[in-house]
């Protein structure tokens, strides 16, 4: 039987309602509206903010402070993101410039994924996202999975 391109990349696809065509994932990507693509703009936290607020990731915004981690920038001391580009997939940083043949200074752009954030920007809406968040990994986390139900549970269900 011919391969599939997926079983050739060693991946495996789970969820029967994506797509694993390259052509449509490349599509869907690219044509994403602004919501979709606030969640794929997300960066890790560093290990400190990890482990204060239970979280592995967050989407970017733009008052963060973020250690580029990738890339030619990678030795950059700690700093701001000065804005959000959904449009063009990437972020802007504080002191990340490069001198354009005309001599004009310019902002060089940034994939969040090869950045870490060092320092959150906290609103009402990050903290609740937060928890919520935190939430749903401790009950990933517990002897009780996911949707499980407990001994207990199933016992009540059968008092009528």
């Amino acid at each position: 039987p011919p391969l599939s391109s997926s079983w050739i990349a060693g991946r495996m696809k789970y969820n029967t309602s994506v797509s694993g065509s390259r052509r449509k994932c490349r599509k869907a990507h690219f044509s994403a509206p602004s919501n979709i693509r606030r969640k794929v703009m997300s960066a890790s936290l560093s290990k400190d903010l990890r482990t204060k607020f239970g979280v592995r990731s967050l989407p970017i915004r733009k008052d963060d402070e973020v250690q580029i981690v990738r890339g030619k920038f990678a030795k950059e001391a700690v700093a701001k993101v000065t804005s959000v580009y959904r449009r063009r997939y990437c972020i802007y940083v504080e002191r990340i410039m490069k001198e354009k043949t005309n001599g004009a200074q310019v902002s060089v752009p940034i994939h969040p994924s090869n950045v870490q954030i060092t320092k959150l920007k906290l609103d009402k809406d990050r903290k609740s996202l937060l928890e919520r968040k935190k939430v749903g990994r401790q009950g990933v986390d517990k002897d009780k999975g996911k949707g499980k139900f407990s001994e207990s549970d199933v016992a009540m269900a059968d008092v009528d």
